[in-house]
């Protein structure tokens, strides 16, 4: 089996459990007696952990090795989707959801950097470029449908309910624990990978994260262009919670029903990630008729309109077809975001760069959980998704910001070439934050 080959199969185990977990996760605890702002604090505990474990995590993946790393997200993952299916009080889940932390902190990045090393010892250049591309892109297109095979079967396993109503909206967490042993033993079997120079590493990462940190504070300092991307991710992450925890919660209300919310919410998420990766191919053609930061800003401002109009959904129906719209921009919004970050990037400082993003959203996420999930216990849902809607789409502006007069490359300069220096780098080029 080609690198290529394995490389995606593995993605599609990693992300399957990820599409099963996705239209409950925000369910279960309100059918375990949670409130809803209860709900935002003990989901702002993984941004929080990824927040504080990002930059470590990454240095391990590059010292100790892809494989090692990959395995133990999994092993972390596994205990973290157990956990959660069995807790009964806030304290159990934001156990549980800072085990998802960790796991989401050590898989940030290991299979990529494997993937694009071992291109780099097999295939020669110039084919390599071509090939790593081709796999990324491949890369994206298997997570997107992984999501949606594991939606649609959370909402079967809801709707079959194999042990009683009562854990009906646990089960698909149970499966998903279950899987990530599968995880294990795929990548124990289709990993390989020389680990003969990696010595020392945890003493080395933890040596080198204080530096990493310095390096990325300087580069905030230099670049306004930097800052403002960085702010742009703040506010994303803070938006995300709208329409990805919030779409549930006020499904719920609708319906007034949990399982019946579920069971709906499995094929809507499968329809919007499909829906997603339509957009996402538009992107080039996009590209095409206006400049990066044109479309930046105007994707932006419609998946802002987009989710707002979520919120003020009178019914089921215009709820669904809000979320279909605004992941038709999802995806398209974030690939032209990482190509103006790549932009403010250089080969020896592009993982530190692509760390800072990954860092920022987790936070303004967490924020964000906390805030709506006040929103949605004192007001409604819908206005909580209101808000988390205008709050994404006040990052609009900050595209439109320029370099000082000799301060780095505009937010308009063409993109570096695909070949970064190394594994971690690429690693976090990824869609992974944009996921899970």
């Amino acid at each position: 089996m080609s690198v290529r080959s394995r490389f995606w199969l593995l993605a599609a185990v990693r992300w399957l459990p990820t599409g099963l977990i996705v239209p409950v996760m925000a369910l279960l605890p309100l059918e375990r007696g949670l409130s809803v702002a209860e709900l935002g604090g003990v989901l702002a505990v993984q941004g929080v952990v990824v927040l504080l474990l990002e930059l470590p995590t990454g240095g391990f993946a590059d010292t100790l090795g892809r494989r090692p790393v990959w395995i133990a997200s999994a092993v972390v993952a596994s205990v973290a989707y157990g956990l959660y299916s069995v807790a009964q009080t806030p304290v159990v889940f934001a156990a549980a959801v800072a085990l998802t932390g960790v796991f989401r902190a050590l898989d940030s990045g290991p299979l990529n950097a494997w993937f694009v090393d071992a291109v780099g010892e097999q295939v020669p250049e110039p084919a390599r470029s071509a090939e790593v591309a081709r796999g990324l892109a491949g890369y994206a297109a298997v997570v997107g449908l992984s999501i949606a095979v594991g939606a649609l079967l959370s909402a079967g396993l809801v709707a079959w309910a194999p042990f009683g109503r009562a854990e009906a909206l646990a089960v698909p967490h149970r499966v998903a624990c279950a899987l990530a042993v599968v995880q294990v033993a795929a990548a124990w079997v289709l990993m390989d990978e020389d680990r003969s120079a990696r010595m020392g590493g945890v003493v080395r990462s933890v040596r080198a994260t204080p530096r990493a940190i310095a390096d990325g504070a300087r580069l905030l300092l230099r670049s306004r262009v930097l800052r403002a991307l960085v702010a742009v991710e703040v506010l994303w992450g803070f938006g995300l919670v709208a329409f990805e925890s919030m779409t549930p919660v006020r499904l719920e209300e609708m319906l007034g029903d949990g399982d019946l919310a579920a069971t709906v919410m499995g094929p809507a998420s499968a329809g919007a990630w499909a829906v997603s990766a339509v957009g996402a191919a538009a992107v080039p053609w996009l590209l095409r008729r206006w400049s990066l930061v044109a479309v930046s800003v105007a994707l932006k401002v419609v998946q802002a309109l987009t989710v707002v109009s979520m919120g003020v959904a009178a019914g089921p129906v215009g709820l669904v077809a809000g979320l279909l719209a605004t992941y038709a921009v999802h995806s398209a919004a974030g690939a032209v975001y990482e190509t103006l970050l790549h932009q403010q990037a250089r080969p020896e400082n592009r993982a530190t760069v692509l760390s800072l993003a990954s860092m920022a959203m987790h936070p303004g996420a967490a924020v964000g959980a906390v805030v709506l999930g006040a929103v949605a216990t004192s007001a409604s849902p819908g206005a909580a998704i209101v808000v988390g809607g205008l709050v994404l789409g006040a990052a609009a502006p900050l595209f439109l910001v320029t370099p000082t007069r000799g301060g780095g490359r505009p937010a308009g300069a063409a993109p570096p070439m695909l070949g970064r220096d190394g594994g971690t780098s690429v690693a976090r080029d990824g869609v992974e934050a944009r996921h899970d």
